[in-house]
Order: C-alpha cells, then sequence, then structure tokens
C-alpha cells in the first residue's frame, strides 16, 4: 500500500515550547510534512539543532528543503533577557537572521514569531505599520530580530502576538497558566497585577493563523511582510485570574486587584494591543474564547478533582 506522504514540508523552530508545540501540531494535523527542531527538550521526538550553530542550522535546511519555516524559537521571558542580553541577543537576532538568510538559499517561506511588546502601549491599538518603540531589552531584541530577518530575506513574514498560554507541560510555561496555583489555593491571598492591559492568545490560534499564512502564500506570493495576531478579550491579570476561578466553580475573593505599575522587573507596555485587521482582511484568523481555551488548558492542574462534577456536569 503506497503511503501519501504530504508534498509540502514546514520546519518549526523551538518545536518542544508552548507555540512551537502547537504549531507543529497544527501543520501535520493537517496533511503538511512537519519537522520539528528544539535544543534541550528535543530528543526523541524532534530533531536536536543549535541554532547558534549555522553549520548545524544550514544541514538540516538543505537536507529537509522545507517550503516553510516557523521559526518559534526565542529567549521571551523579559527579565531573563535583561539578565543575559548577549545570550538573547544571539538567539533572538543573530540566529533568525542567520535563518532568515539560510531559508532565503532554499527558497522557503519564513515566519518569524515576534511581539506585541516592540510597542510601548501608550498609543493602542497598534496597526503593524505604526512606530515601535519597546520599553524593554526583550522588545527590543525581537524587534532587532525583525529588521534581520526582512533583511536577509525580503520574502519572509514578521507575525507579532501576545501573551500566550494553551495546553502546558507545566503552570510554568506560561504568564496566564502560571496563575492557576493562586487561584486554586484559596487560603491566602494573592495580589494579581490590575494595571497592564493584555489580550491573551490561545497557541492553537496562534498555530492555525500560522499554517493559513503558509497556505495563502503558497498561491500567493505577494503574501509577505509584517502582521498582527491577538485574542479580543482584553483582560489584566486579575482579570485573567477571576476567569479563571470563574471557569472552575472556585473563588476569587482572595484575590486582590494591584492597580499600580509594577516596579520590579523589566518594564512592560500598559497596553500594546494589536488591531489584526491586515490578516482579517485576507481571511486569515482563530479565535478561541478565553473561558474555553483556559478550561482546556488548566483542567489536568486541577486540585480538587471533586470540583470534576460541579464544573462539567
Amino acid at each position: 500500500e503506497d503511503v501519501d506522504v504530504p508534498s509540502r514540508r514546514v520546519l518549526v523552530t523551538g518545536a518542544t515550547g508552548l507555540l512551537g508545540r502547537a504549531v507543529f501540531k497544527e501543520f501535520n494535523e493537517n496533511n503538511w510534512n512537519a519537522v520539528g527542531c528544539g535544543y534541550r527538550r528535543a530528543q526523541p521526538r524532534f530533531e536536536q539543532i543549535n541554532l547558534l550553530d549555522s553549520v548545524a542550522v544550514h544541514g538540516i535546511i538543505h537536507d529537509f528543503q522545507p517550503h516553510v519555516i516557523v521559526h518559534c524559537a526565542a529567549e521571551r521571558r523579559p527579565d531573563v533577557v535583561e539578565s543575559q542580553p548577549d545570550a538573547a541577543s544571539q538567539l533572538n537576532v543573530a540566529a533568525s537572521g542567520n535563518l532568515a538568510k539560510e531559508a532565503a538559499g532554499v527558497g522557503a517561506f519564513l515566519i518569524y514569531i515576534s511581539t506585541d511588546y516592540v510597542f510601548d502601549g501608550t498609543s493602542p491599538p497598534y496597526k503593524e505599520t505604526d512606530v515601535p518603540n519597546p520599553l524593554n531589552l526583550y522588545g527590543k531584541t525581537k524587534l532587532e530580530g525583525e529588521k534581520a530577518v526582512l533583511e536577509n530575506n525580503e520574502g519572509a513574514a514578521v507575525l507579532r502576538i501576545p501573551v500566550l498560554y494553551g495546553e502546558v507541560e507545566r503552570l510554568e510555561e506560561s504568564t496566564v497558566t502560571v496563575m492557576f496555583d493562586k487561584v486554586q489555593f484559596s487560603n491566602k491571598s494573592a495580589n494579581m497585577d490590575h494595571w497592564q492591559q493584555r489580550f491573551p492568545t490561545n497557541v492553537k490560534d496562534v498555530a492555525a493563523v500560522c499554517r493559513q499564512l503558509a497556505e495563502k502564500r503558497m498561491l500567493d506570493p505577494s503574501v509577505k511582510g509584517t502582521f498582527h495576531w491577538s485574542g479580543n478579550e482584553q483582560m489584566t491579570k486579575y482579570e485573567m485570574a477571576c476567569a479563571i476561578a470563574d471557569a472552575f466553580n472556585l473563588p476569587s475573593s482572595h484575590l486582590r486587584p494591584i492597580t499600580d505599575c509594577p516596579v520590579v522587573g523589566a518594564l512592560r507596555p500598559r497596553n500594546a494591543q494589536l488591531d489584526c485587521s491586515k490578516l482579517e482582511m485576507l481571511g486569515i484568523g482563530q479565535r478561541t474564547p478565553f473561558r474555553a481555551g483556559i478550561k482546556e488548558s488548566l483542567w489536568p492542574f486541577l486540585v480538587d478533582k471533586r470540583w470534576r462534577q460541579t464544573v462539567f456536569h
């Protein structure tokens, strides 16, 4: 029996991470031949590649000859970037520029994942044409990465996205899901940021957008440049925590909203809402309602399984 091997090939970097896993799965389940690569957690499922090793990167791209590369790998924790600026710049900027050059060499369409943190958050919503002004080093390295990608590969795409959540392996994988323990353990009060306006976005939705963008590009070479995608529910961390409590019928009276600007860690933009109309006009997009997405993501981490009856029946 001839096995039907999909002829469209996609390479996903950072395939072990929260977004990369979802992107790999989305392409894999939609008749693409997907190869994922990672570094520390790669084996046995994914290829182990150090993206700073240009010889290894050249090798996998030339061996696999992908039509599309989705570049999810990054140092995306703002406080880590501040404390390890050189390593972050190597991965977020230098490796991205090199990947773009290699993609151009084999004619692959590169999608570089960027961030709403390229904006300062003072005049939302932001269109793709608005002038970036990152407040922290993370935003600066991702913006430099965008420039390195587009300089080395004029046919590439930059996809800016906000805070992500989804099916996590550990609660700490997302700044949204990490709040679940504070929500569940209601015997002690928990301070929650109620200053920064966020737009929590499900990784499944971003993955679908990447695939739709890639498939649109296969038909139309003019699909390139910078794009925005985001969930459309505006919430502070306090509001997300309350929504999580509500989704699982848990109390939220122990959660305390803190309305002051945070003083520790990297500076964050107050509201970096992304205008997504450019992708929407192309007929691209998918949005999972936050309550549905967060319930699906956090269900395995529910401590008191007696709630099972009230939540689901």
